[in-house]
C-alpha cells in the first residue's frame, strides 16, 4: 500500500470536469488499495476525492486538518484518521511525511502553496517522491508557461522541470507511479 497525498481545491464552485477528476482519482487510490492523505476537507475537489475512496473500499483516509478549520465545520468526519494540527505548516509537514507520492489537483491558493513547498523540498533533496500536477481541462497551462518564463530569466534551471511529471488525467497519473523510480540526485539550484 501507497499513501497518495492529494492537494485539492476546497472550492465547490468548481465546474464539474474537475469534480469528475477528483472522484476519478480517489477510485483509482482505491482500487490500487493505496491510502489518501490530505487536508481533510469535506469541501469542494478534497470532499470529492475523500469520499470516491471511501465508495470505493479502499484504503484509508487520512485527514490532516488545522485546528481553525475544524472550529469552522470543514472536516471530514468519516476520515478514518483525523489529524488537527495547530498550524498550517504542521498541516503541511504532516501529509508531507505521511506520503510516498504528491498529486496536485487544480486548487487555488492553498493547493499552490502546498505543491510548491513539495518541490522545493524535492529541490533540495529533501525527499524524492514523485510529484504531479493533474492539468485536467489545461488548468496549470500558465503556470508552467511562468516555470518557462522564470527558466528563460536564469531563476531555476530547465533541469528542474524534471522534479515534476504532467498528467491530463487520474489514468495518467497512475501510470506514472506504477513506473516512477526515484531520479539520481539533479544538479545544484545555485
Amino acid at each position: 500500500m501507497k499513501t497518495i497525498c492529494v492537494y485539492a481545491s476546497s472550492s465547490s464552485a468548481v465546474d464539474a470536469v474537475y469534480h469528475d477528476a477528483a472522484h476519478r482519482l480517489g477510485t483509482l487510490i482505491a482500487e490500487h488499495g493505496d491510502a489518501l492523505v490530505y487536508g481533510a476537507g469535506a469541501v469542494g475537489l478534497m470532499g470529492v476525492c475523500a469520499r470516491a475512496v471511501h465508495q470505493n473500499n479502499g484504503g484509508p483516509v487520512i485527514g490532516v486538518i488545522p485546528e481553525k478549520l475544524v472550529e469552522l465545520e470543514l472536516a471530514y468526519r468519516e476520515a478514518d484518521e483525523l489529524i488537527v494540527t495547530e498550524t498550517m505548516s504542521e498541516r503541511k509537514q504532516t501529509m508531507a511525511q505521511r506520503a510516498d507520492a504528491f498529486i496536485a489537483l487544480p486548487g487555488g491558493f492553498g493547493t499552490m502553496e502546498e505543491v510548491m513547498e513539495a518541490l522545493v523540498l524535492k529541490q533540495l533533496w529533501y525527499h524524492h517522491k514523485p510529484c504531479i500536477f493533474l492539468n485536467i481541462n489545461g488548468i496549470y497551462n500558465n503556470l508552467f508557461a511562468f516555470f518557462d518564463a522564470l527558466i528563460a530569466d536564469h531563476f531555476i534551471k530547465a533541469s528542474h522541470k524534471d522534479l515534476y511529471h504532467v498528467c491530463a488525467t487520474p489514468e495518467d497519473a497512475y501510470a506514472y507511479l506504477e513506473n516512477y523510480e526515484p531520479e539520481p540526485p539533479h544538479e545544484k539550484w545555485f
